[in-house]
């Protein structure tokens, strides 16, 4: 149990925050619910199914497009020494648009690097493919370059972008090279036709108490929501909008103390009172929350941009007893 004392601009004086439960308590499932999806008409033939790696158990396995690929032809292709789908779907990609993600494993360790194939949460249009292009082109970290496959996209060495059927799809891995990325774009078009759509609105009850303060960040009520956990059982909650999305999350990091320094002596950070230390940026909206010496908890909306301090404020009250027990 942790009080701090701190005087916001909304005059806000003693906050008591105490945990409560975790996403330890929950017991749905770390695949989301599927709902049927109607696809339009494609030109394109769907080659079979290959069937699941021995390793895995179908049973247990979601219909997600990892499943559908042939991963031979992703082991090949990118020149790895395996390719295994792993069961448990990863946290989804927040972003604009945010993806649903399911990944590959392509070395023997657990820490190895994997192959992430994403469809977005939420419809897709060109000019959202283009502004996402834009966003890219802003804070490029290699020169993107447009492609033509499905209704056009554009990738690097280590990801593509693409838009078909009406939903965004981005895969993102290793070192390789653009058109072995294309190629494997191709295989997700081939093998994505009549896939079961992922259902909206995927929520824990943790992250419900705090969803009317989101939505006052968002400014919008929420389109879909996307909560689960980490690798590490703590809690994610997100609430996406076509235009916008609000995320949280948690690092944990040997020496979080040293990691918050930057953020303490940044010129747009406002403190909060939550945590050990805990900071509003101004400029961006973004939120961090030190717990402990071992633990940092990220709230993020997206598209970076100036927020009243205030409404983020009053959203970290809501979740951050989630995260702060």
């Amino acid at each position: 149990m942790r009080i701090r004392r701190v005087v916001t601009a909304s005059a806000l004086t003693v906050v008591l925050l105490a945990g409560c439960g975790g996403p330890a308590e929950e017991t749905s499932p770390s695949v989301p619910p599927l709902v049927p999806m109607s696809t339009p008409p494609s030109t394109e033939t769907p080659s079979p199914t290959p069937s699941v790696t021995p390793s895995m158990t179908p049973s247990k396995v979601a219909d997600t497009l990892c499943v559908r690929m042939d991963p031979t032809l992703v082991q090949t292709t990118l020149a790895v020494p395996v390719a295994n789908i792993q069961p448990k779907a990863p946290p989804p990609e927040f972003d604009i648009p945010t993806y649903d993600v399911c990944q590959f494993a392509l070395s023997a360790s657990p820490d190895g690097p994997v192959l992430r194939v994403g469809m977005s949460v939420l419809p897709a249009t060109p000019a959202m493919l283009a502004a996402a292009q834009k966003a890219y082109a802003a804070h490029p970290r290699e020169p993107a370059k447009p492609v033509q496959i499905g209704r056009g996209g554009y990738g690097t060495s280590t990801f593509l972008v693409f838009l078909s059927l009406g939903r965004m799809y981005k895969l993102s891995g290793p070192q390789a090279t653009l058109a072995k990325y294309v190629a494997l774009g191709r295989e997700v078009l081939r093998q994505g036709a009549g896939l079961m759509e992922a259902d909206r609105l995927i929520t824990r009850p943790d992250c419900d108490r705090a969803t009317a303060a989101a939505e006052k960040v968002l400014g919008a009520p929420a389109m879909a929501r996307r909560d689960g956990q980490t690798p590490a059982g703590d809690l994610v909650c997100g609430w996406v909008t076509s235009t916008s999305v609000l995320s949280t999350s948690v690092r944990r990091e040997p020496d979080a103390k040293a990691l918050m320094a930057p953020i303490r002596k940044a010129a747009t950070s406002q403190s909060i009172p939550l945590g050990d230390e805990g900071y509003v940026d101004t400029a961006t909206g973004r939120t961090t929350i030190r717990v402990g010496d071992d633990k940092i908890v990220d709230l993020v909306p997206l598209p970076d941009r100036k927020i009243n301090p205030d409404l983020m404020t009053q959203f970290a009250l809501a979740i951050a007893p989630r995260y702060t027990r």
